[in-house]
């Protein structure tokens, strides 16, 4: 990309096209979101995850599926809402844990992560997200127990 100011021309990297695309989906989440408050219809967070579940790769969406499933049986006080076009989870608006399929930003690998709020501190350091290629049930058991520990 190319920045032209009055005396020079200036090349620079910016954000790729995933990340401007995720970045515009956000404001438009945002958007959607600050017109509840106009009378608009209060946008659908579970239809909204949902439907991003349903444009998902098949591999993506089958863990997102289960994830989703699981998320709404063990922290019922989050609520699903989209997160720069993610499926996410929030409490008391703020997202929580939020899933990151492989084809978002051309990983190698799906991500289940966890934000600031999310109560997982555990001494100086650990881990905020976790790559998922399958989820057995080693993994969901492991899931839950995050997710629990997150909302509490």
């Amino acid at each position: 990309m190319t920045e032209k100011t009055a005396n020079s021309t200036k090349s620079y990297e910016g954000f790729d096209a995933e990340e401007r695309a995720a970045m515009k989906e956000r404001a438009q989440e945002l958007k959607s979101a600050s017109r509840k408050g106009t009378g608009a219809a209060k946008p659908d967070g579970e239809s909204d995850v949902l439907g991003k579940i349903a444009e998902m790769s098949d591999s993506d969406r089958a863990i997102a599926e289960r994830l989703h499933a699981i998320i709404k049986e063990n922290a019922p006080e989050l609520a699903p809402k989209t997160w720069y076009g993610m499926p996410a989870y929030a409490k008391d608006g703020k997202v929580v844990c939020f899933f990151q399929p492989a084809d978002k930003f051309k990983a190698r690998y799906p991500t289940l992560g966890f934000s600031d709020p999310a109560n997982l501190d555990d001494g100086n350091m650990w881990p905020t997200s976790y790559a998922l290629t399958k989820l057995t049930a080693a993994n969901e058991a492991k899931v839950i127990e995050l997710v629990k520990k997150a909302v509490s």
